[in-house]
């Protein structure tokens, strides 16, 4: 295990030199998220109202969650073009764990949505996004997010491992995640679904990271059931879907990167 985060450090340190030296990688790490911040908060919030903090205040733990599951296609497409550029092979030429390249490569892709975060905070504040708590508590906030963004990038290193093609690995994240990304509390309040689509909705794990970021920041939830368990604890809730999720697609990335290399 101590080899293993050894040799992720270094990995991680590689990956990040790596994505310094690419200022486009930079620039969809923060101008793009930016955009976003200000399309939605400033359309959308002003045709949407929600109660007890406004719209501003509701779409920013949901704009946070997108930003961090941009993870998946990147990381994907990252893992595919490791494949293509030798890299993979010159690590197996090392005495190097299997986990250790792909510890290196999430973690690195996660500190790139740390960065995304800070942009679109710094936009969010400008149009009227505020927290109301306390400072361990919004950052206990984007550290969920951040954790979120961690298992996210093992899932694209599992998606870009197995399809074995940047094209595919950048297009098959979208049509996986787009029904979890609409079927959330991402964008608008789910008081207004039909009572057996809101369940669906407040179950999803999406949905449980981004009431917990709100609940976290204090921000408005606009739950349709004050009282259900999503609603009531969705911290807790988030961890355990992403504890479920990392269980399962950590162990398939690292068996699947270790077939590719043993080719």
């Amino acid at each position: 295990m101590t080899d293993v985060l050894a040799h992720g450090a270094i990995c991680v340190e590689r990956h990040l030199k790596h994505l310094m030296r690419k200022p486009d990688k930079l620039v969809e790490a923060t101008v793009v998220p930016m955009i976003f911040v200000l399309l939605f908060g400033l359309l959308f919030g002003s045709v949407i109202d929600v109660p007890n903090g406004g719209y501003h205040e509701y779409i920013m733990a949901g704009i946070f969650a997108m930003g961090v599951m941009t993870a998946v296609q990147g990381t994907a497409v990252g893992a595919v073009e490791d494949m293509r550029n030798g890299i993979t092979d010159r690590f197996r030429s090392l005495p190097m764990s299997s986990a250790a390249v792909l510890l290196g490569r999430t973690v690195g892709d996660t500190v790139m949505r740390a960065v995304s975060c800070l942009a679109m905070a710094a936009v969010g504040l400008a149009i009227g996004w505020r927290t109301h708590t306390g400072v361990l508590s919004v950052l206990a906030g984007f550290g969920l997010l951040l954790l979120f963004g961690f298992v996210m990038a093992w899932l694209g290193a599992w998606v870009g491992l197995a399809t074995g093609s940047a094209e595919t690995a950048s297009s098959v994240p979208n049509v996986l995640l787009m029904p979890m990304m609409f079927l959330s509390n991402a964008y608008i309040p789910l008081t207004g679904l039909p009572h057996w689509l809101a369940v669906i909705a407040e179950w999803n794990p999406l949905s449980a990271v981004i009431g917990g970021c709100r609940d976290l920041w204090g921000n408005p939830q606009a739950a349709p059931n004050a009282d259900a368990f999503p609603a009531q604890h969705p911290v807790l809730l988030s961890l355990v879907w992403m504890v479920l999720l990392f269980a399962l697609v950590a162990p398939l990335a690292v068996r699947k990167y270790r077939t590719a290399v043993a080719r």
